[in-house]
């Protein structure tokens, strides 16, 4: 396997098409593409500083390495790729990418960053920006920080546990999402999903979790909370007060209190859902 260490890469696709090739300590500044249409690298230690540094890639691993803000659209139409202990400042930075592991990466610029990938599994990921993860598919994560708006929109098959979202319009558009002992805050969460699921969490949400499909919520605390459950069909067990709970299609509410319960019979039918709060009087 060819070797480059310690060395500096300038100019466009400087180490175009590489088969086989260990990359220590090594820098690429200005020039696009220096590792385009390359396979079986193993990345340490290095530094990407230009525009596209890694697409059309097969089976990469990087560690301990740095994605700077200059290096965007960094890896796009790649399959196989691990990456661990890096710094992945560049906005846009992975997209249409089969078989993806992150982790203990940090994003801090992460805007439009994840979209349209397949098999991803992230652990310890510290991220900033909207648009987190979009249309992406069959994803394991554990352990996500981000702070950032419509994250996760239109995904599928999604595991996430011991995550914090800060994130407005979070799983939108989602199909089979489950989510546990996590905490998310943000307005409108989980509008026109399906089969979302949500176990353990804390949960902060103006008109949260409304145009649901197959709602459940087990053993969580809903906070801060108004609105909630408009249009859904859901099997709700909150352990706290929600502050108001507007016109479910269906199916069963239980939690400690209801400070408002809103039922417009000309849009529902309030018999189509069971509400039983703290001391068990059914409404």
């Amino acid at each position: 396997m060819k070797e480059y260490r310690e060395q500096r890469f300038t100019g466009e696709r400087a180490l175009f098409a590489q088969k086989g090739a260990k990359i220590n300590n090594v820098i690429f500044a200005d020039g696009e593409s220096p590792l385009k249409e390359s396979s079986d690298l193993e990345i340490r230690d290095s530094s990407f500083q230009w525009k596209y540094p890694l697409w059309y890639c097969n089976n990469v691993t990087v560690e301990n390495s740095v994605f700077a803000e200059m290096a965007r659209a960094g890896i796009w139409y790649t399959n196989d790729i691990s990456m661990k202990d890096c710094l992945y400042e560049a906005p846009k930075g992975i997209r249409r990418v089969n078989n993806l592991t992150l982790e203990n990466i940090d994003f801090p610029n992460a805007g439009e960053t994840i979209w349209h990938c397949d098999n991803v599994k992230m652990k310890n990921i510290v991220a900033k920006g909207d648009y987190f993860c979009m249309n992406c598919s069959n994803m394991d994560i554990e352990n996500v920080r981000l702070a950032g708006n419509y994250s996760f929109d239109g995904c599928s098959n999604i595991t996430m546990r011991r995550s914090k979202l800060i994130s407005r319009d979070a799983f939108w558009n989602c199909d089979n999402v489950t989510v546990y002992d996590s905490y998310i805050c943000g307005e409108y969460l989980g509008w026109n999903s399906n089969n979302i699921t949500f176990v353990n969490c804390t949960i902060e949400s103006l008109q949260g979790m409304c145009y649901i499909k197959n709602l459940t919520l087990e053993n969580c605390r809903v906070l801060n909370t108004t609105l909630a459950f408009e249009y859904s069909t859901v099997d709700a067990e909150v352990t706290t007060v929600i502050d108001s709970v507007k016109n479910p299609l269906g199916g069963i509410i239980r939690a400690k209190g209801i400070g408002e319960l809103i039922m417009e019979t000309e849009r529902i039918n309030p018999n189509d859902t069971r509400i039983v709060t703290g001391d068990m009087y059914e409404i």
